[in-house]
């Protein structure tokens, strides 16, 4: 821009070369703002491809879609299920002693197990250094219960006992994991690495909730005879998901879900007009950059100002009639304890949260597993079996899966010395027990085979990602299709390999 030269003084010069400056200046800030915004846009529309690339919604639109309950395409075809109940005993429950029981077990005791049942399977390094390996038969009660007389310890699951003709036990399941956290990761999440969807997530993402006012995903927490391995937030994460499917972890204090409270000197009010206000700004930036996290942001906030009002009644049992407190046993009025715990799960369900987990910690039994696994036992008996009785009474069971299980086994030899009435055992992925109860599968059956030695399996194999496709299946989900493009993989839920329905299961 070209400026006429004036006769008027030095100081209107100057005025003028400052003027000069000040339009060259408001003309580069107006070319970068200019560049600053297309490149703000081309990340949008890069962001938003990227989003379609990955198999995630592009949630501006989905959201208003979906109503915020899932996705459009959910369910594949008409399920039989609406929840799941997962009840997970972490630390690998003994199949041997619980449900797996053959009589020819007394005939092994105390021999060597044979290298040809081992089959050259991998040990864990805390059993590699034994050079002896000796069969330890149950030291409990066996008895054959339910019309279908299958073998269970009565001594341990009095009540589990009684409702066998209510579930299916597989005693097939397997894995290829044989330490904690990769195991308990791998049946959570079908795979062994980190950073994966669990199933609660999946299905938060897929079906969303059956609730406004709760979350789709909800975990738990309680502890056996002793603590045992430690559990991560994780194990209920949402992976490469949105944050906003994540479970919800409850707790047994004064604040059931932290920083769910306002503080001190905030109102109702006051709290909808912060949040008025910052979704607003929320929503601005989301329009910008076009990240999924800033809706998962403003969904969260909303959840969390409804909750304030749902978790508190949620919470408050004491409207339960005595007779369901004598129904679950004397530790359900203990806050924290898995009897309380599973009266929650029963009004969480009655309540439209999608999927429960109750994590039960301690039953990793290296030594002294006669007295811990009973006391395990002590507290989760009658609570499950109560529960299912429950669901039943009430017309939920029907569309409710109940699972009860863990991550994997146990050996049939001894960890460490062997004495009269004292042992342990080590982990056994190879084969191991879990029962499940309602949501279109059968009740009454044993399903799957394993040798005396409860080592091998010997007849209809159930991967633990088979199990979670037939779940999945029953909720109305071909595992097959439900994925998400992370990686360069169609990642799901059942892992990249081939896996089944188990369809011997189902009604």
């Amino acid at each position: 821009m070209n400026f006429p030269a004036s006769p008027k003084g030095p100081h209107f010069h100057l005025n003028v070369e400052r003027s000069k400056l000040d339009v060259e200046r408001s003309l580069a800030h107006a070319s970068a703002e200019t560049r600053r915004n297309f490149l703000g846009r081309s990340c949008s529309l890069l962001g938003g491809a990227a989003l379609a690339s990955l198999g995630l919604p592009n949630r501006t639109n989905a959201a208003a879609a979906t109503g915020g309950h899932g996705l459009p395409s959910l369910p594949h075809f008409a399920p039989k299920a609406k929840r799941v109940i997962y009840l997970f005993m972490a630390g690998g429950p003994s199949h041997i002693d619980l449900f797996d029981y053959k009589p020819k077990m007394r005939e092994l005791h105390g021999t060597e197990l044979p290298d040809s049942v081992r089959g050259g399977q991998r040990i864990t390094g805390m059993t590699s250094g034994q050079k002896e390996f000796p069969c330890v038969a149950p030291m409990f009660d066996f008895e054959k219960v339910g019309e279908r007389q299958t073998w269970m310890n009565t001594q341990l699951l009095p009540h589990t006992a009684k409702i066998a003709d209510k579930i299916s036990i597989i005693r097939s399941m397997n894995t290829e994991a044989i330490n904690h956290d990769p195991a308990i990761t791998y049946i959570n999440t079908g795979t062994q690495q980190f950073g994966h969807p669990s199933m609660g997530a999946w299905l938060a993402y897929g079906l969303g909730s059956l609730s406004d006012n709760l979350p789709a995903y909800v975990t738990m927490i309680s502890v056996g005879k002793k603590p045992g391995q430690a559990l991560y937030a994780r194990l209920w994460g949402s992976g490469f998901l949105p944050s906003q499917y994540q479970g919800v972890q409850f707790r047994s204090g004064k604040d059931a879900v932290l920083y769910l409270n306002d503080p001190a000197g905030m109102d109702r009010d006051l709290r909808r007009t912060m949040l008025d206000g910052l979704g607003n700004l929320n929503r601005q930036r989301f329009q910008t950059v076009q990240d999924p996290e800033i809706e998962a942001r403003i969904s969260q906030y909303e959840m969390a100002f409804r909750m304030q009002s749902s978790v508190p009644d949620l919470m408050d049992i004491s409207s339960e009639p005595d007779r369901v407190f004598e129904e679950y046993g004397p530790q359900s009025k203990e806050p924290g304890t898995f009897a309380a715990n599973c009266v929650l799960a029963r009004r969480m369900a009655e309540r439209g949260v999608r999927f429960i987990q109750l994590f039960h910690r301690g039953w990793d039994q290296h030594g002294n597993l006669p007295k811990d696994l009973a006391h395990n036992c002590e507290s989760v008996d009658q609570p499950a079996a109560a529960l299912v009785k429950d669901l039943e009474e009430r017309g939920m069971l029907e569309d409710t899966v109940v699972v009860f299980g863990g991550e994997f086994g146990r050996t049939i030899y001894s960890q460490g010395k062997l004495t009269k009435d004292n042992h342990g055992r080590d982990h056994h992925g190879r084969c191991f027990s879990t029962w499940v109860a309602g949501g279109g599968f059968k009740g009454g059956i044993d399903y799957g085979e394993t040798d005396d030695y409860a080592w091998n399996i010997t007849k209809d194999p159930v991967h633990i990602n088979d199990f979670n496709a037939t779940v999945l299946h029953n909720l109305g989900i071909d595992h097959e299709r439900f994925s998400v493009k992370h990686q360069g993989l169609d990642s799901r839920l059942t892992g990249v390999e081939s896996r089944r329905v188990v369809k011997e299961l189902l009604v």
